[in-house]
Protein backbone atom coordinates (compact mmCIF):
# COMPACT_ATOMS: atom_id res chain seq x y z
CA UNK A 1 0.00 0.00 0.00
CA UNK A 2 1.27 3.48 -0.75
CA UNK A 3 1.76 5.74 1.70
CA UNK A 4 0.53 9.43 0.40
CA UNK A 5 1.43 12.36 2.77
CA UNK A 6 -0.41 16.11 2.45
CA UNK A 7 2.75 18.52 2.78
CA UNK A 8 1.33 19.61 5.95
CA UNK A 9 1.82 15.96 7.35
CA UNK A 10 5.21 15.36 5.85
CA UNK A 11 6.37 18.63 7.05
CA UNK A 12 5.02 18.21 10.50
CA UNK A 13 6.78 14.57 10.48
CA UNK A 14 9.88 16.33 9.94
CA UNK A 15 9.59 18.62 12.35
CA UNK A 16 9.00 16.44 14.99
CA UNK A 17 11.43 14.08 13.81
CA UNK A 18 14.33 16.70 14.09
CA UNK A 19 13.10 17.59 17.36
CA UNK A 20 13.44 14.10 18.81
CA UNK A 21 17.20 14.28 17.99
CA UNK A 22 18.88 15.12 21.47
CA UNK A 23 21.73 16.66 19.23
CA UNK A 24 20.10 18.92 17.49
CA UNK A 25 17.66 20.30 20.58
CA UNK A 26 20.89 21.18 22.43
CA UNK A 27 23.31 22.25 19.47
CA UNK A 28 26.54 24.77 19.24
CA UNK A 29 26.92 25.75 14.99
CA UNK A 30 29.96 28.37 13.82
CA UNK A 31 29.63 30.69 11.41
CA UNK A 32 29.70 33.61 9.53
CA UNK A 33 26.90 36.01 10.28
CA UNK A 34 24.81 36.66 6.98
CA UNK A 35 21.29 38.27 5.65
CA UNK A 36 21.17 40.16 9.11
CA UNK A 37 17.35 41.73 9.29
CA UNK A 38 14.88 42.49 12.41
CA UNK A 39 11.22 41.96 11.35
CA UNK A 40 8.14 44.72 12.43
CA UNK A 41 7.47 42.53 15.24
CA UNK A 42 11.26 42.70 16.51
CA UNK A 43 12.15 38.98 15.46
CA UNK A 44 16.16 39.18 14.22
CA UNK A 45 16.64 36.35 11.76
CA UNK A 46 20.12 36.11 9.83
CA UNK A 47 22.26 33.42 8.02
CA UNK A 48 25.05 30.92 9.33
CA UNK A 49 27.55 30.06 6.53
CA UNK A 50 30.55 28.70 5.76
CA UNK A 51 32.49 26.94 2.77
CA UNK A 52 29.87 24.35 2.68
CA UNK A 53 26.48 25.31 3.04
CA UNK A 54 23.95 28.07 5.02
CA UNK A 55 21.93 27.12 8.05
CA UNK A 56 18.62 30.26 8.88
CA UNK A 57 18.97 31.17 12.12
CA UNK A 58 16.36 33.10 14.10
CA UNK A 59 16.42 35.10 17.56
CA UNK A 60 13.25 35.78 19.06
CA UNK A 61 12.07 38.69 20.23
CA UNK A 62 11.58 38.19 23.73
CA UNK A 63 15.11 36.28 23.49
CA UNK A 64 17.31 39.08 22.73
CA UNK A 65 18.12 40.79 25.84
CA UNK A 66 19.67 37.04 26.85
CA UNK A 67 21.28 36.41 23.77
CA UNK A 68 24.89 37.90 24.40
CA UNK A 69 26.68 39.24 21.54
CA UNK A 70 24.22 40.62 19.19
CA UNK A 71 24.75 39.11 15.82
CA UNK A 72 26.82 41.09 13.04
CA UNK A 73 27.12 40.59 9.36
CA UNK A 74 30.79 39.03 8.71
CA UNK A 75 30.63 38.48 12.38
CA UNK A 76 32.38 34.73 13.11
CA UNK A 77 30.26 33.58 15.94
CA UNK A 78 29.03 30.30 17.90
CA UNK A 79 25.55 30.06 18.16
CA UNK A 80 23.51 27.78 20.53
CA UNK A 81 20.05 26.53 20.46
CA UNK A 82 18.06 24.01 18.61
CA UNK A 83 17.12 22.87 15.45
CA UNK A 84 13.72 22.73 14.48
CA UNK A 85 11.57 22.88 10.74
CA UNK A 86 9.42 25.84 10.54
CA UNK A 87 6.12 23.87 9.33
CA UNK A 88 4.77 26.77 6.99
CA UNK A 89 7.70 27.61 5.04
CA UNK A 90 9.64 24.12 4.75
CA UNK A 91 12.92 25.84 6.32
CA UNK A 92 15.14 24.37 8.68
CA UNK A 93 15.97 26.83 11.28
CA UNK A 94 18.28 27.23 14.43
CA UNK A 95 16.18 28.74 17.32
CA UNK A 96 19.23 30.54 18.77
CA UNK A 97 19.32 31.52 22.54
CA UNK A 98 22.92 32.46 22.73
CA UNK A 99 25.50 34.11 20.50
CA UNK A 100 29.57 34.12 21.52
CA UNK A 101 32.29 35.32 19.02
CA UNK A 102 34.49 32.19 17.61
CA UNK A 103 37.47 31.49 19.98
CA UNK A 104 35.86 30.90 23.28
CA UNK A 105 36.38 27.85 25.07
CA UNK A 106 33.87 25.08 25.38
CA UNK A 107 33.62 25.49 29.08
CA UNK A 108 33.05 29.30 28.61
CA UNK A 109 30.48 28.29 26.59
CA UNK A 110 28.83 26.47 28.61
CA UNK A 111 28.98 28.50 31.29
CA UNK A 112 27.44 31.18 29.53
CA UNK A 113 24.62 28.83 28.63
CA UNK A 114 23.67 27.73 32.00
CA UNK A 115 24.18 31.55 33.84
CA UNK A 116 21.95 32.87 31.35
CA UNK A 117 19.64 30.06 31.50
CA UNK A 118 19.34 30.64 35.23
CA UNK A 119 19.14 33.85 35.38
CA UNK A 120 15.91 34.51 33.06
CA UNK A 121 14.62 32.14 36.17
CA UNK A 122 15.92 34.40 38.77
CA UNK A 123 18.36 32.01 40.30
CA UNK A 124 20.60 34.94 40.86
CA UNK A 125 17.96 37.80 41.77
CA UNK A 126 18.65 40.22 44.29
CA UNK A 127 15.00 40.30 45.95
CA UNK A 128 15.72 36.55 46.67
CA UNK A 129 18.96 36.52 48.77
CA UNK A 130 18.82 36.55 52.34
CA UNK A 131 20.54 38.66 55.22
CA UNK A 132 23.22 36.75 57.08
CA UNK A 133 22.28 36.12 61.06
CA UNK A 134 24.41 39.15 63.54
CA UNK A 135 25.85 36.15 65.71
CA UNK A 136 25.15 32.60 64.99
CA UNK A 137 25.50 30.30 66.81
CA UNK A 138 26.17 26.94 64.38
CA UNK A 139 27.64 27.33 61.16
CA UNK A 140 28.03 24.66 58.63
CA UNK A 141 31.21 24.13 56.09
CA UNK A 142 30.80 22.48 53.05
CA UNK A 143 34.16 21.18 51.96
CA UNK A 144 37.19 19.11 51.81
CA UNK A 145 38.09 17.75 55.03
CA UNK A 146 41.64 17.68 53.91
CA UNK A 147 43.99 20.99 52.39
CA UNK A 148 44.27 24.71 54.13
CA UNK A 149 40.56 25.57 53.73
CA UNK A 150 39.09 24.07 56.70
CA UNK A 151 41.75 25.05 58.73
CA UNK A 152 42.08 28.45 57.80
CA UNK A 153 38.17 29.25 58.06
CA UNK A 154 38.93 27.75 61.54
CA UNK A 155 41.23 30.05 62.67
CA UNK A 156 39.44 32.80 61.66
CA UNK A 157 36.70 31.73 63.21
CA UNK A 158 38.20 31.09 66.75
CA UNK A 159 39.88 34.71 66.47
CA UNK A 160 37.12 36.60 65.81
CA UNK A 161 33.97 34.56 67.31
CA UNK A 162 35.20 31.90 69.28
CA UNK A 163 31.70 31.18 71.00
CA UNK A 164 30.26 30.15 68.17
CA UNK A 165 29.82 25.89 66.31
CA UNK A 166 31.08 24.45 63.54
CA UNK A 167 29.73 21.48 62.12
CA UNK A 168 32.08 20.07 59.13
CA UNK A 169 30.32 18.58 56.34
CA UNK A 170 33.05 17.06 54.31
CA UNK A 171 32.63 16.85 50.27
CA UNK A 172 34.23 16.14 47.64
CA UNK A 173 35.37 19.32 45.97
CA UNK A 174 37.14 18.08 42.36
CA UNK A 175 36.82 15.81 39.88
CA UNK A 176 33.50 14.27 37.93
CA UNK A 177 31.59 13.15 41.14
CA UNK A 178 32.34 16.54 42.85
CA UNK A 179 29.01 18.04 41.78
CA UNK A 180 26.30 15.71 43.07
CA UNK A 181 28.58 14.76 46.34
CA UNK A 182 28.29 18.72 47.13
CA UNK A 183 24.78 18.76 45.94
CA UNK A 184 24.01 16.23 48.24
CA UNK A 185 25.89 17.97 51.27
CA UNK A 186 24.05 21.00 50.83
CA UNK A 187 20.75 18.70 51.16
CA UNK A 188 21.89 16.88 54.37
CA UNK A 189 22.90 19.92 56.00
CA UNK A 190 19.54 21.94 55.26
CA UNK A 191 18.21 18.61 57.14
CA UNK A 192 19.99 19.22 60.67
CA UNK A 193 18.26 21.72 63.13
CA UNK A 194 20.15 24.75 64.53
CA UNK A 195 22.17 25.26 61.59
CA UNK A 196 22.32 29.20 61.18
CA UNK A 197 24.45 29.34 57.71
CA UNK A 198 26.31 27.46 55.48
CA UNK A 199 29.98 27.98 53.98
CA UNK A 200 30.82 26.51 50.56
CA UNK A 201 34.32 26.49 50.24
CA UNK A 202 37.29 25.40 48.27
CA UNK A 203 40.84 26.55 47.57
CA UNK A 204 42.01 28.22 44.23
CA UNK A 205 42.40 26.39 40.63
CA UNK A 206 41.98 25.81 37.33
CA UNK A 207 38.47 26.68 35.24
CA UNK A 208 38.58 22.53 34.99
CA UNK A 209 39.46 22.44 38.98
CA UNK A 210 36.32 24.87 40.10
CA UNK A 211 33.86 23.36 37.25
CA UNK A 212 31.64 20.94 39.92
CA UNK A 213 30.84 24.56 40.86
CA UNK A 214 29.58 25.98 37.88
CA UNK A 215 27.37 22.51 37.50
CA UNK A 216 23.59 22.99 37.38
CA UNK A 217 22.66 20.51 40.05
CA UNK A 218 25.01 22.90 42.85
CA UNK A 219 23.30 25.74 41.64
CA UNK A 220 19.78 24.41 42.55
CA UNK A 221 21.01 22.94 45.81
CA UNK A 222 22.07 26.64 46.91
CA UNK A 223 18.87 27.80 45.31
CA UNK A 224 16.76 25.43 47.03
CA UNK A 225 18.95 25.82 50.72
CA UNK A 226 16.49 26.82 53.50
CA UNK A 227 19.44 28.24 55.39
CA UNK A 228 21.57 31.15 53.98
CA UNK A 229 24.49 30.27 51.93
CA UNK A 230 27.70 31.78 51.61
CA UNK A 231 30.53 30.95 49.07
CA UNK A 232 33.63 30.86 49.40
CA UNK A 233 35.18 29.30 45.51
CA UNK A 234 38.84 30.08 44.72
CA UNK A 235 40.32 33.50 44.65
CA UNK A 236 39.05 36.88 44.10
CA UNK A 237 39.23 36.73 40.62
CA UNK A 238 37.37 33.67 40.13
CA UNK A 239 33.36 33.73 39.70
CA UNK A 240 31.22 30.54 39.61
CA UNK A 241 27.68 29.89 39.18
CA UNK A 242 27.35 29.25 42.89
CA UNK A 243 29.01 32.74 43.55
CA UNK A 244 26.22 33.82 41.66
CA UNK A 245 23.63 31.80 43.35
CA UNK A 246 24.61 32.05 46.66
CA UNK A 247 23.16 34.75 49.03
CA UNK A 248 26.44 36.37 49.57
CA UNK A 249 29.74 35.58 47.83
CA UNK A 250 33.15 36.04 49.81
CA UNK A 251 36.16 36.33 47.58
CA UNK A 252 38.19 33.93 49.43
CA UNK A 253 37.25 31.07 52.18
CA UNK A 254 38.57 32.72 54.92
CA UNK A 255 36.91 36.07 53.19
CA UNK A 256 33.89 34.29 53.99
CA UNK A 257 34.49 33.09 57.38
CA UNK A 258 35.27 37.00 57.91
CA UNK A 259 32.10 37.69 56.80
CA UNK A 260 29.77 35.59 58.74
CA UNK A 261 31.12 35.96 62.48
CA UNK A 262 31.46 39.24 64.15
CA UNK A 263 34.89 40.42 65.47
CA UNK A 264 34.32 39.94 69.41
CA UNK A 265 37.09 42.38 70.28
CA UNK A 266 35.04 44.98 68.55
CA UNK A 267 31.77 44.03 70.51
CA UNK A 268 33.91 44.27 73.83
CA UNK A 269 35.26 47.76 72.63
CA UNK A 270 31.81 49.02 71.86
CA UNK A 271 30.99 47.77 75.74
CA UNK A 272 33.23 49.35 76.68
CA UNK A 273 32.89 52.59 74.65
CA UNK A 274 29.09 52.39 76.24
CA UNK A 275 29.89 51.89 79.91
CA UNK A 276 31.91 55.11 79.47
CA UNK A 277 28.89 56.85 78.29
CA UNK A 278 26.71 55.48 81.27
CA UNK A 279 29.18 56.72 83.57
CA UNK A 280 29.95 60.32 82.20
CA UNK A 281 25.71 60.33 81.80
CA UNK A 282 25.74 59.60 85.91
CA UNK A 283 28.31 62.07 86.38
CA UNK A 284 26.69 64.68 84.97
CA UNK A 285 23.43 63.90 86.73
CA UNK A 286 24.97 64.28 89.59
CA UNK A 287 26.67 67.25 89.03
CA UNK A 288 23.66 68.91 87.57
CA UNK A 289 21.61 67.99 90.74
CA UNK A 290 24.53 69.41 93.19
CA UNK A 291 24.50 73.16 91.09
CA UNK A 292 20.46 72.91 91.36
CA UNK A 293 21.04 72.25 95.00
CA UNK A 294 23.62 75.36 95.59
CA UNK A 295 21.11 77.57 93.66
CA UNK A 296 18.28 76.52 95.63
CA UNK A 297 19.93 76.67 98.88
CA UNK A 298 21.72 80.06 97.74
CA UNK A 299 17.86 81.63 97.42
CA UNK A 300 16.95 80.22 100.73
CA UNK A 301 19.00 82.25 102.44
CA UNK A 302 17.88 85.14 101.05
CA UNK A 303 13.99 84.31 101.78
CA UNK A 304 13.73 82.04 104.87
CA UNK A 305 14.61 83.39 108.65
CA UNK A 306 17.83 82.30 110.21
CA UNK A 307 16.35 80.08 112.66
CA UNK A 308 14.42 78.16 110.55
CA UNK A 309 16.59 78.63 107.52
CA UNK A 310 19.45 76.36 109.97
CA UNK A 311 16.45 73.77 110.43
CA UNK A 312 16.01 73.42 107.08
CA UNK A 313 19.54 73.36 105.91
CA UNK A 314 20.39 70.60 108.05
CA UNK A 315 17.98 68.51 106.64
CA UNK A 316 18.78 69.67 103.12
CA UNK A 317 22.67 68.35 104.01
CA UNK A 318 21.32 64.71 105.27
CA UNK A 319 19.14 64.55 101.88
CA UNK A 320 22.10 65.18 100.24
CA UNK A 321 24.18 62.85 102.01
CA UNK A 322 21.51 60.27 101.47
CA UNK A 323 21.40 60.86 97.64
CA UNK A 324 24.86 60.60 96.89
CA UNK A 325 24.78 57.18 98.84
CA UNK A 326 21.89 56.06 97.46
CA UNK A 327 23.59 56.66 94.01
CA UNK A 328 26.94 55.17 94.86
CA UNK A 329 24.97 51.79 95.86
CA UNK A 330 23.18 52.02 92.71
CA UNK A 331 26.82 52.67 90.23
CA UNK A 332 28.23 50.10 92.70
CA UNK A 333 25.67 47.63 91.66
CA UNK A 334 25.43 48.23 88.20
CA UNK A 335 29.46 47.85 88.09
CA UNK A 336 29.24 44.49 89.94
CA UNK A 337 26.63 43.10 87.26
CA UNK A 338 28.83 44.17 84.56
CA UNK A 339 31.93 42.61 85.82
CA UNK A 340 29.98 39.27 87.03
CA UNK A 341 27.96 38.89 83.39
CA UNK A 342 31.94 39.30 81.78
CA UNK A 343 32.72 36.39 84.11
CA UNK A 344 30.05 33.92 83.19
CA UNK A 345 30.41 34.62 79.48
CA UNK A 346 34.38 33.79 80.02
CA UNK A 347 33.46 30.58 81.86
CA UNK A 348 30.95 29.43 79.12
CA UNK A 349 33.02 29.66 76.44
CA UNK A 350 34.10 26.30 74.77
CA UNK A 351 38.03 27.33 74.54
CA UNK A 352 38.11 27.20 78.90
CA UNK A 353 37.15 24.14 78.72
CA UNK A 354 39.31 23.20 75.82
CA UNK A 355 42.18 25.31 77.86
CA UNK A 356 41.87 23.11 81.03
CA UNK A 357 42.70 19.89 79.09
CA UNK A 358 39.33 18.80 77.63
CA UNK A 359 38.77 17.48 73.64
CA UNK A 360 35.79 17.76 71.73
CA UNK A 361 34.89 15.09 69.61
CA UNK A 362 32.44 14.54 66.92
CA UNK A 363 31.00 11.98 64.74
CA UNK A 364 31.38 12.43 60.80
CA UNK A 365 29.80 13.62 58.58
CA UNK A 366 27.12 15.13 60.41
CA UNK A 367 29.67 16.86 62.55
CA UNK A 368 27.01 16.07 66.15
CA UNK A 369 28.88 15.72 68.99
CA UNK A 370 29.78 12.54 70.63
CA UNK A 371 28.42 12.81 74.33
CA UNK A 372 28.15 9.23 74.84
CA UNK A 373 29.90 5.86 73.30
CA UNK A 374 26.58 4.17 72.81
CA UNK A 375 26.40 6.73 69.82
CA UNK A 376 30.19 5.50 67.98
CA UNK A 377 30.52 2.12 66.40
CA UNK A 378 33.95 0.55 65.52
CA UNK A 379 35.24 2.22 61.84
CA UNK A 380 33.10 5.69 62.91
CA UNK A 381 35.50 8.83 61.16
CA UNK A 382 35.57 10.94 64.44
CA UNK A 383 37.44 14.43 64.53
CA UNK A 384 38.78 15.76 67.67
CA UNK A 385 38.82 19.26 68.32
CA UNK A 386 41.33 20.57 71.21
CA UNK A 387 42.58 23.89 72.04
CA UNK A 388 45.31 24.63 68.69
CA UNK A 389 43.21 22.56 66.06
CA UNK A 390 41.35 19.09 65.19
CA UNK A 391 42.63 16.04 63.65
CA UNK A 392 40.80 12.95 62.46
CA UNK A 393 40.25 9.73 64.52
CA UNK A 394 39.19 6.38 63.46
CA UNK A 395 36.95 4.63 65.87
CA UNK A 396 38.59 1.25 67.29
Amino acid sequence: MINVLSVGETNRYLRELLESDELLADVWVRGEVSNLSQSISGHLWFTLKDSDAQLRCVVFRGQLPYVGNRPQNGLAVVAHGRVSLYEAGGQVQLYVDLVQPQGMGELYLQFERLRRQLEREGLFSAARKRPLPIFPKRIAVVTSPAGAVLHDILNVVRRRYPSVEVVLAPTVVQGEAAAQSIAATIGLINELEGIDLLILARGGGSLEDLWPFNEEAVARAIFASRVPVVSGVGHETDVTIADLVADLRAPTPSAAAELVVPDRREHLALVAAYRLRLDGAAQATIEAGRNELTRRRAALLEMVPPPRFRQWHQQLDELWGRALTATGHRLALRREKARSAGLQLQALSPLAVLRRGYSICWLLPAGEPVRSKAQVEPGDSLAVQVIDGSFPVVAG
